[in-house]
């Protein structure tokens, strides 16, 4: 399978499938298909599967595109503003946000990241359930607005307003700390808590939180009973 991501904003995955190929996608993520693909939507992995995709925000079901000719095109879509990156699970997992899966290769394990500290699950900005993505294959997942990538050392740990954390490997610790001083507190607008996070690993930061950018707009929309 060949891939390209197109666009910035809103960027969506066009995918290139060769005769007898798959990939399994969120519903209503695809945007573009040549005839030669045919498509089948279904539990996938029992009723387990579709438990666990669930609780971490997807929809229950999954979409699998095969192509029945080769060298077809297939395109999945952004659903909010921000990014799609690509993830190589083979060599370690990764855990996301909530919402966070796109697409992936048919090896890919999907899987329930319970975050086990109460104040992870409560401060933390992401609740107690996440995304764990693994197994042998290629992902795709979409993060809110434009990301940073961070390499951390052993030991080495960033303190990151909560609800900016989109993702990190599996080696990385995920915490929350209070802000210090009362000052900080009642007026320098991160709230009570940040998240930390603990190397080694990588961990991918978003700008703009889709309940953020909610926030933002929100005073700005219709009230019920008054005329724009």
């Amino acid at each position: 399978m060949d891939y390209r991501i197109l666009g910035t904003t809103m960027p969506i995955l066009e995918c290139t499938l060769g005769l007898g190929e798959t990939i399994l996608a969120q519903p209503g993520a695809m945007k573009y298909m040549d005839e030669g693909i045919s498509m089948k939507t279904g539990v996938h992995g029992g009723i387990g599967g579709f438990l666990k995709r669930t609780v971490t925000g997807e929809s229950g079901f999954m979409t699998t595109f095969e192509a029945i000719r080769d060298h077809q095109r297939l395109a999945f879509g952004h659903t909010f503003p921000g990014t799609i990156l690509t993830l190589d699970v083979r060599e370690r997992d990764f855990v996301c946000q909530k919402r966070a899966f796109l697409a992936c290769t048919p090896d890919v394990t999907f899987d329930i990241a319970i975050q086990r500290r109460l104040g992870s699950g409560f401060f933390g900005g992401e609740g107690f359930v996440m995304q764990r993505l693994g197994g042998n294959g290629t992902a795709f997942v979409e993060l809110d607005g434009e990301t940073v990538e961070l390499q951390l050392d052993p030991g080495q740990k960033v303190r990151v307003e909560t609800g900016a954390v989109a993702m990190f490997e599996s080696t990385v610790d995920m915490n929350i700390e209070t802000v210090k001083g009362l000052g900080n507190i009642l007026f320098g607008g991160e709230g009570l808590f940040l998240t930390t996070l603990t190397g080694p690993g990588r961990v991918w930061l978003q700008t703009m939180s889709i309940q953020s950018l909610a926030g933002e707009i929100f005073p700005y929309l219709p009230k019920p009973g008054k005329s724009s």
